[in-house]
């Protein structure tokens, strides 16, 4: 069911991704992968790659398909529908890095190998949790023609498959950009971390005593673009979140009787699963809207994403949470595939800030022409 209308470019690839992610991401196969080192299957990867979802959102002057990041959009909406783990965002969160702030030269070094399927990743966030431009504690002191890197970042996402790091620190005083690749990440600077959402992968990466050349440090620092970026991705993966939590729901409502009578059909249960329905729908409303949006850095753009974020983890939490509940004891089981989403949604909910966090954010966007 949708109530958005699509472009026929846009529904073509939201259905490929769909039925992709349908047939390679079952329940059976998410569980499977969640007991496995990397986040996801190296065939089930190559096959991403030459569908070339990793060139959608990347201008054709460096081999991409120049969709923009909205481009991007129906794929993670897709994913996060079945569950799909894979490092399929933080490329394209790296590729948007790497077009917003470095060089014509590292674009052309880069780009290229991201669409080719080598896995690129961001450090953003401090080992305290935040993300936030003005505390940032990580630091890059220069050293002749080389860069001395201090520091540790957490939630970076599938470290060890990584070819190239996106790593935030404070240069000369300022928030800059560095890159690093993953043969300066020697041995011993990686160690996984126990986050909620299982499908993940994320690490923490020890940047003390780490060098690299100046050469790698970025001309430019467009944090509130990255931000804007790294949060359309997951409203996406939101948006097919919900989706696929209402499926687990109105599965189980329409199979699991008590008294003779199907639980569904009881009002205590349809009213909230009604309330998921039409929450999904807003959810992708605000997403599809934000999409349009991101390619300008005005007010209203900034406006339309958070709105998006703020509403959608709010809703999905929620539906993650009546999920869980409606399936009873059961549902508190680790056997109940329920609480997979509602784990997926917590780590989203929180990530670049919560409901409250973007709430407070909006006001002063909202209300600048009346107070």
């Amino acid at each position: 069911m949708s109530i958005i209308d699509f472009s026929e470019e846009q529904s073509m690839l939201l259905e490929t991704a769909n039925e992709f992610c349908r047939e390679n991401s079952t329940i059976s196969v998410v569980r499977a992968q969640i007991d496995k080192e990397e986040s996801v299957d190296a065939e089930l990867w190559s096959r991403i790659v030459e569908l070339g979802w990793l060139g959608v959102s990347i201008p054709e002057a460096y081999g991409g398909l120049g969709m923009g990041l909205a481009g991007a959009v129906p794929i993670v909406e897709s994913m996060g529908k079945y569950l799909m783990g894979s490092p399929y965002t933080s490329c394209i969160l790296t590729a948007e890095v790497i077009l917003s702030c470095a060089s014509e030269e590292q674009k052309n070094q880069w780009l290229p190998k991201i669409i080719e399927g080598s896995v690129a990743t961001t450090a953003l966030t401090e080992e305290d949790g935040n993300w936030r431009l003005e505390e940032i504690s990580s630091r890059a002191e220069k050293d002749g023609q080389n860069l001395v890197l201090t520091g540790s970042k957490c939630f970076v996402m599938d470290g060890p498959m990584a070819s190239l790091y996106v790593v935030s620190v404070i240069h000369e005083g300022k928030p800059r950009l560095v890159l690093v690749t993953g043969d300066q990440v020697t041995a011993g600077r990686l160690t996984r971390e126990n986050v909620i959402d299982e499908t993940r992968r994320s690490y923490r990466l020890e940047l003390d005593g780490l060098v690299i050349p100046e050469s790698q440090l970025l001309q430019g620092a467009d944090f509130s673009r990255i931000e804007m970026a790294a949060m359309l991705m997951l409203v996406a993966e939101m948006s097919g979140g919900l989706s696929g939590v209402l499926h687990v729901i109105i599965d189980y409502l329409t199979t699991r009787k008590q008294f003779d009578k199907y639980i569904g059909s009881y009002q205590s249960l349809k009213h909230p699963t009604a309330q998921i329905l039409l929450s999904q729908e807003a959810c992708r409303s605000h997403l599809y809207h934000a999409a349009t949006q991101i390619t300008e850095n005005s007010a209203d753009a900034i406006a339309a994403i958070r709105m998006a974020k703020a509403q959608g983890a709010e809703a999905f939490a929620f539906a993650g949470d009546r999920a869980v509940q409606f399936h009873g004891g059961f549902g508190f089981t680790y056997e109940c595939d329920a609480q997979l989403f509602l784990r997926r949604a917590l780590w989203c909910q929180y990530q670049f800030g919560d409901s409250a966090y973007h709430n407070e954010l909006l006001a002063p966007l909202l209300l600048d022409e009346v107070v």
